[in-house]
């Protein structure tokens, strides 16, 4: 049986880790050809050995370099169908408006937001070139609410990526192109384990805004990419594709919490097994 993204290419920006990673593992599964991209050579290889994908080093906040990693894709693979711009950031420096320096601001909306229009700009006529194909752009749940945690730039890169979105989908619905702006919800991936661990207060202040009691996992992501990238998603274009655990949609209640804990089975309330 056929997968679902069968004689498909894909190209994933961040592929070398997380929802990346996870998801570049799902479309191979599928029966997708994947072209991992990443400035982290040595997971980003081994992500893409385990896939028999393509690795391609490059920086998608240069021109050139996004420019250059179509041309290896298309080389290698003779089309792309798939763009999955997920790479982004968010550092530490990234904090409240009163304490978020201009160079961290940048930054942030370099990698998250530039990228993105980079990616569409060069990425979109090789699906021309096919007839169509679907392009997701990882937004974020924080592109359609406030977020418990203040990252400002991040905040506002995100509703510029889900923005973006929105005028690619409408302008290219006819020529089938599909663009949409996947959101995830908080993701328990190990950099947010790290940080949490610093912080209970702040993980704390995260959870219980959301409805499951927990984080997502990349792969939950990942499923959420595998619908938009496949032709079962034939009519859904423009949209805010939402997997949050119910987050954006959640009102809260007074809860309390004497901290998080951090196990094998991810980040949850203390006290909730």
């Amino acid at each position: 049986m056929a997968g679902r993204l069968e004689g498909k290419v894909a190209v994933i920006t961040g592929g070398a880790s997380g929802i990346g990673r996870e998801t570049a593992l799902r479309f191979a599964e599928e029966g997708a050809r994947v072209c991992v991209v990443d400035l982290a050579d040595e997971p980003g290889k081994e992500t893409a050995s385990k896939i028999d994908g393509l690795y391609v080093y490059a920086d998608v906040t240069s021109p050139d370099d996004v420019q250059r990693m179509y041309r290896e894709a298309y080389e290698c693979f003779g089309g792309i169908d798939i763009l999955f711009n997920n790479a982004g950031i968010s550092p530490p420096d990234d904090d409240s408006i009163l304490e978020t320096d201009l160079d961290a601001w940048d930054r942030v909306q370099n990698v998250n937001l530039k990228s993105v229009y980079l990616c569409c700009k060069y990425g979109i006529a090789y699906l021309l070139e096919r007839g169509g194909g679907s392009v997701i752009n990882t937004a974020s749940f924080v592109a359609v609410m406030g977020a418990a945690t203040s990252q400002i730039s991040y905040t506002a890169s995100k509703g510029g990526v889900l923005a973006l979105s929105r005028e690619l989908g409408v302008q290219f619905a006819r020529q089938g192109v599909r663009v949409n702006a996947l959101c995830p919800g908080p993701v328990n991936t190990p950099l947010l384990q790290e940080l949490f661990a610093k912080d209970p207060e702040k993980a704390a202040r995260r959870v219980v805004h959301l409805p499951m009691g927990r984080f997502s996992e990349a792969t939950e992501i990942a499923n959420g990419a595998l619908f938009l990238a496949s032709d079962e998603s034939s009519y859904v274009t423009a949209s805010t594709f939402l997997v949050d655990g119910g987050l954006s949609s959640a009102y809260v209640t007074p809860m309390e919490f004497s901290g998080v804990e951090i196990s094998d089975k991810g980040l949850h309330p203390a006290g909730d097994g």
